[in-house]
């Protein structure tokens, strides 16, 4: 869900909301098995992110390159199929590619802490909000909880990841992009986006927690293992939050890439920075039209992701608790 950025937590004790329930012969999925070790929920955690990172990977590429303000004609697309087949044909087939494995470094250990802490405060913050039930308030200050501790460690492999992206980019690969940019810029530009990034995120996890438990309370709610309702909760979260916050990932995208020919034509001496300016730039270089550059590329990117990473969340969820019950019934029937 990252951005998914990106999915709940793994840390999930959500027992005191299920005691009670008469039918005990399906297993209480929602509470994971309190034994289960955090190296356990944090890997779950990082597989989720790591894969909802990288199967529309070539698709995230494509919408760095149409939120460029005064991209070069010869990477200028009408749409997300024409530009990914002309990359292609003039590039290579691996350029849409590019920054993968900066994108993978950061998302295994940026997804383990999120998936870690989600649901943990989620089930404090529900018990603050409203003694029974779900709290959308609870989910959607769980989720910016959780998004601040992601976006500190994913945010220096997201600019490096969109500098590789770019048209033309300079550098030879990721290590050539880092050495280069502590150098000439200095260690504090690979967090030269981190406000942005996180009035961003923040929104967008407040909105795709909140829509996807919303849609489970609407086609699951019982709360059993259903791929089909993970599936569909998680593409629809994924689709309504990042279009929703579309202009601010324009911005993020402007401080990360610092693209030279927008900011020479804006006369911006050094480098741009700060959330403010970066605003400022996108209106006057494109109008209000601009804020929304890439966005249906954005939304594609983030509907089979989100619905990539849910699924893989739920269904360890889910295997996690039934490996837990059997251990306990063989130790019953003994």
């Amino acid at each position: 869900m990252h951005g998914v950025k990106s999915p709940p937590c793994v840390a999930t004790l959500e027992m005191s909301e299920n005691e009670g329930r008469e039918d005990e012969g399906d297993g209480d999925y929602e509470s994971l098995p309190p034994h289960v070790s955090l190296t356990t929920h944090m890997t779950a955690g990082a597989v989720a992110g790591v894969l909802e990172h990288t199967v529309m990977y070539p698709v995230d590429s494509v919408k760095t390159r149409m939120q460029s303000l005064q991209p070069d004609p010869k990477a200028q697309y009408s749409g997300v199929y024409q530009a990914l087949k002309r990359i292609i044909q003039t590039e290579g087939l691996f350029r849409p590619l590019r920054g993968l494995n900066i994108t993978m470094l950061g998302a295994g250990p940026a997804h383990a802490l999120y998936f870690a802490c989600y649901e943990q405060a989620k089930h404090s913050l529900s018990h603050t909000f409203q003694s029974k039930g779900n709290s959308h308030l609870a989910n959607g200050l769980a989720g910016s909880i959780a998004t601040v501790l992601h976006d500190a460690i994913m945010n220096p492999a997201e600019v490096v990841k969109q500098r590789m992206q770019m048209y033309n980019s300079p550098y030879r690969d990721m290590w050539d992009c880092v050495r280069t940019m502590t150098r000439t810029e200095g260690p504090g530009a690979f967090y030269r986006s981190y406000s942005t990034q996180l009035t961003m995120n923040i929104p967008f996890q407040a909105v795709h927690f909140i829509t996807y438990e919303l849609m489970q309370e609407r086609l699951n709610p019982q709360r059993q293992y259903n791929p089909g309702s993970h599936v569909a909760a998680g593409a629809l979260a994924g689709a309504v939050s990042a279009a929703i916050t579309t202009p601010l990932d324009v911005c993020k995208t402007l401080l990360n890439t610092q693209e030279n020919t927008a900011l020479d034509s804006m006369r911006v001496s050094g480098h741009l920075t700060g959330m403010a300016n970066a605003f400022r730039t996108v209106y006057r270089l494109g109008g209000a039209a601009a804020f929304f550059r890439g966005v249906q590329a954005r939304v594609i990117y983030q509907m089979p992701s989100t619905a990539i990473a849910w699924s893989v969340y739920e269904f360890f969820k889910y295997f996690m608790t039934q490996q837990q019950l059997e251990r306990e019934a063989s130790k019953g029937s003994r």
